[in-house]
């Protein structure tokens, strides 16, 4: 078996120390060969060598050095080797080692005493401690702090071994005596540790006898102050209240570590009001004191901890959190702003908002390369306070809008989705909106953000003067029609010189041309004809974004731009009286669709113009030349209708996840009522009063029942061999986050004792096991639990198999029993999450491990597909209800996981009712790690089935 070492040595392993070579170094008087060789056999000894035949070598030659490191290496040495026979008795050699080991405790070096004392920390056997304790208590009154305090630790370890109380008896005592003594921070720190661990009740004395003095003690010794005070409130819960006290002392001193153990200590021994707002403000005063980012993450955990807990105290430090945001790194500020938003209510939300607002003006300075991250992360931020508090929307909605030309498209397409949903909740913010909007659309250079500006002008412009300004912007922004001219060549093309008439006469002919403003004209040319070329026409400086993008082959902002002018249209013919105006602006959006059309048909166009928009288009300069009063209803209030549908819905939908993050708890009926009003407090303190409180609050509530689930605990027990076979073994699983817990029991069904018994296992996949198998020995017809702990590195399904090895005292051989194979699922690891539709689709454009299941069911029933999908993979469904709901032969729908190690997991889930019933279509996954893409995918191909 491996064995441990305290000190690592470097050993180069395809180098093997023969033992002759390294005795022949050890026995030569070169200092430096013989560190080597000391070097060489410590790392023998830790791969599993005995070398026996050094030992002597040892003794005689390397005992007497004075060298330190020679000495250091010496009780390296001496730790590793076998001190004990089979029968469990110190070997008569032992007895060699004692003389030295004496000798180096009277030692006139305090190095060599204190390196000596260090290592009989680390010895366990009685008989080779006991002659030395005369010594070990000399060197309590040395004159080296160094000596002093390895000193009291030699005595704690040698106490706490099984008869080290007849070794010193009045050890506690002792060491109480050094403790008021001692003057060196490190050496009393151990005294205490050692009353701490051996006589807790003389440390909880002397603590309570030194209670002013404790904030000016060494900042080691507070920290044992603190682990002291969370043991003895652990075993006497009730007089934690006098411990409080030096606890919130302690929050002043000046050590972080120390005010850092203070808070978490206070939180997990009280809940009082008084004490979570000390813990609180001692948090968020280290959040902005440290600079070490792995630090403030930490903080930030905690803060969210209690944010979870203790929200109502946490709302009054939402301006001391988000002081944080002055972290440049993104993780700290998305962190922050994700605790801030749930801390939010009608008293700081202007607060909230001012210093959001400020903040999102400092991104336009450009000084950091993630600027644009952080300004999408402020936006959203100020997204969510604007829903949830309408009233502040009109402070911030028009700062945002200077965002709409933003070169980030995420954080514009963030901006521009806000105005929409802000556009209809605010219904007074309309009319500065529209204005606002209209007055910037020409900055808007992303085609992601266009269709969506488009929509809120073609929906929300409602006046003549909007409605005018609404088309004037459109058609500046198209620029000058046509998008494309047919202009004359030069020189002829190769191919219009084979097309060219034999005859050298010049004969003269007429061909009509398209003008720049799109009028006809007749030009005359010579026989010798040269072939004309579509090219682009730019258009005048002023035109602008839309004519850029549709030029580039964007048709569906082209489709979008024919509806919005539509829409714009029918509104006109209501709010304006004269139809001239209404017809010509008629005929003006109709040569604009159809300039659309011709240019998506052209060579000039990268690419034709797709059915979906061509169709669009069609239908909406159908609809222009053939109005009327049931296609207007259609389209200027039925798509305003569905769209307050689908706020609505995300509004539900969000409420119903707030109330499922709520905890509910329940008493039992039988529980024991403490009536805090009738009992006495006298000699008790305000914060004791609190948590007496808290605690009659969280016991009536059933906040201290935890109920098990024993019908789950079944489900994780598997069985790993046969009822027949002469061993039973069946593990229980333990899923924890970053590890599995095996508890394996073994019975032995025979009449014979099972010797060397050795549980073997082995992984596949990302998987680790962290500990070596042992031996044992079974007894007939007995059980033994054999625990082992296996690391899981990433989200993927693994595989644990292995077998028991066994030998009995009749046959030598060693037999085997090949265990059944334990399946990690990979639903342990996932659980449902949720995200934004513009944060799956940026996803989904991003990932690049995909894997498409082809759907292969017996379910026939499209939603009933679907929530099977769901319920197998622990997902989430990201489509709102009312978009897959009806009975339309189609369904498609976004899923959505997250890993415990932060890994996304996306599902498309698209399907299709055949004629005879049955589903077909594909299930696509996509993930950054092709572990989990595979995982999914195996998992959805067993389970789509069915039910079973």
């Amino acid at each position: 078996m491996d064995k441990s070492s305290t000190l690592l040595v470097h050993y180069d392993k395809g180098t093997p120390a023969v033992a002759n070579e390294i005795k022949e170094a050890l026995e030569g008087n070169d200092v430096e060969a013989k560190i080597d060789a000391m070097k060489k056999a410590v790392m023998l000894l830790l791969n599993g060598e005995t070398i026996p035949q050094l030992f002597i070598t040892i003794i005689r030659y390397v005992l007497p050095s004075e060298d330190h490191t020679i000495q250091k290496l010496l009780l390296l040495y001496l730790e590793l080797i076998e001190k004990t026979d089979s029968k469990g008795k110190v070997l008569p050699e032992m007895i060699l080692i004692c003389q030295n080991l004496r000798n180096n405790l009277q030692h006139s070096n305090e190095y060599i005493r204190g390196v000596t004392l260090r290592f009989l920390c680390r010895l366990k056997e009685t008989e080779i401690v006991e002659p030395l304790t005369p010594s070990v208590l000399q060197n309590l009154e040395h004159r080296h702090p160094f000596v002093r305090r390895n000193a009291i630790l030699a005595i704690m370890s040698i106490y706490k071994l099984p008869q080290g109380d007849q070794l010193f008896v009045d050890a506690p005592e002792m060491i109480e005596k050094v403790l008021s003594t001692e003057q060196d921070p490190s050496a009393k720190r151990n005294a205490f540790l050692m009353l701490f661990t051996c006589a807790e009740e003389r440390a909880v004395n002397y603590l309570l006898s030194n209670v002013d003095k404790v904030s000016d003690w060494n900042e080691s010794l507070q920290m044992v102050v603190l682990e002291l005070i969370r043991s003895v409130c652990k075993t006497k819960p009730t007089e934690k209240g006098k411990y409080i006290k030096i606890i919130i002392s302690l929050l002043s001193a000046t050590s972080s570590a120390v005010i850092y153990e203070c808070a978490g200590t206070l939180v997990s021994l009280s809940s009082a009001p008084t004490a979570i707002r000390a813990a609180a403000n001692t948090y968020c005063q280290l959040l902005l004191s440290q600079s070490d980012n792995n630090v403030k993450l930490i903080l930030l955990d905690r803060l969210y901890e209690l944010k979870t807990l203790h929200r109502d105290i946490m709302v009054e430090l939402i301006i001391d959190v988000l002081r944080a945001l002055s972290s440049p790194n993104l993780d700290i500020r998305r962190k922050t702003l994700d605790i801030a938003l749930d801390l939010i209510t009608h008293h700081n939300i202007n607060e909230v908002v001012q210093m959001l607002k400020k903040e999102v003006v400092k991104t336009q300075s450009g000084e950091l390369e993630k600027n644009g991250e952080y300004r999408q992360m402020l936006i959203q931020a100020i997204h969510a306070c604007a829903v949830k508090f309408p009233e502040v929307a009109s402070t911030v909605v028009h700062l945002l809008m200077d965002f709409l030309g933003d070169s980030n498209v995420a954080s514009a397409l963030d901006v521009v989705v806000f105005v929409r949903e802000i556009i209809e909740t605010n219904p007074k913010l309309r009319v500065s909106i529209i204005t606002r909007l209209l007055d910037t659309f020409y900055q808007i250079r992303a085609g992601k953000v266009c269709p969506c500006a488009l929509w809120i002008i073609g929906e929300y412009c409602l006046s003549l003067s909007e409605v005018e300004s609404g088309i004037s912007t459109i058609k500046q922004c198209l620029g000058d029609l046509p998008f494309y001219s047919v202009s004359e060549e030069s020189e002829p093309t190769e191919t219009s010189k084979k097309i060219q008439p034999t005859s050298s006469a010049m004969v003269s002919s007429r061909k009509p041309v398209i003008l720049a403003d799109g009028t006809y004209a007749t030009q005359s040319a010579a026989s010798e004809t040269t072939f004309s070329s579509p090219t682009v026409v730019q258009g005048s400086l002023t035109s602008g974004n839309l004519r850029a993008l549709l030029l580039t082959g964007d048709f569906f902002l082209g489709a979008v731009v024919a509806c919005t002018l539509t829409k714009l249209v029918l509104r006109l013919e209501e709010v304006q009286s004269s139809k001239t105006e209404v017809n010509k602006t008629v005929t003006q959006a109709l040569l604009i669709m159809v300039s659309m059309l011709q240019l998506g048909q052209s060579p000039v166009s990268p690419h034709p113009i797709d059915n979906d928009s061509y169709e669009r288009i069609v239908l909406c300069i159908k609809l222009l030349c053939h109005r009327n009063d049931e296609m207007k209803k259609i389209w200027l209030e039925y798509c305003r209708q569905s769209f307050v549908k689908m706020i609505s819905e995300k509004q539900l939908r969000e409420m119903e996840e707030l109330k499922a993050k709520t905890q509910t708890t329940h008493a039992q009926p039988d529980d024991l009522i403490d009536f805090f009003h009738l009992k006495s407090r006298k000699g008790m303190s305000q914060l004791e009063l609190e948590d007496q409180v808290q605690d009659d609050l969280k016991r009536a509530t059933g906040e201290f029942t935890k109920d098990e689930n024993d019908a789950n605990k079944l489900n994780r027990i598997l069985q790993l061999t046969g009822f027949s076979d002469p061993v039973y073994a069946e593990a229980y699983v333990t899923v924890h986050h970053y590890d599995i817990a095996l508890e394996v029991t073994v019975i032995n069904r025979t009449k014979e004792t099972l010797q060397n018994l050795c549980l073997e296992l082995a992984t596949m996949g990302d998987l680790k096991l962290v500990e070596r198998p042992q031996n044992y020995s079974l007894a007939p017809e007995r059980s033994m639990q054999i625990k082992a702990n296996i690391k899981v590195s990433s989200t993927e399904t693994g595989v644990i198999f292995g077998n028991i090895v066994y030998e009995t005292s009749n046959v030598m051989e060693r037999n085997v029993v090949v265990l059944n194979d334990i399946h990690i699922d990979i639903m342990d690891y996932i659980s449902p999450a949720v995200c934004s539709e513009v944060a799956f689709r940026t996803m989904w454009a991003e990932f690049e491990w995909e894997n498409k299941v082809a759907v292969n069911t017996t379910i026939q029933n499209e939603r009933e597909f679907l929530d099977h999908i769901i319920k197998s993979t622990n997902m989430k469904c990201l489509t709102a209800p009312s978009a897959i709901e009806g009975e339309c032969g189609f369904l498609a729908a976004n899923l959505y996981a997250k890993s415990v190690f932060g890994e996304d997991a996306l599902v498309n889930v698209s399907i299709e009712k055949q004629t005879d019933g049955a589903l077909s279509g594909y299930i696509r996954i996509r993930s950054k790690t092709q572990g989990i893409a595979l995982s999914l995918g195996d998992k959805i191909t067993l389970k789509q089935k069915g039910s079973s």
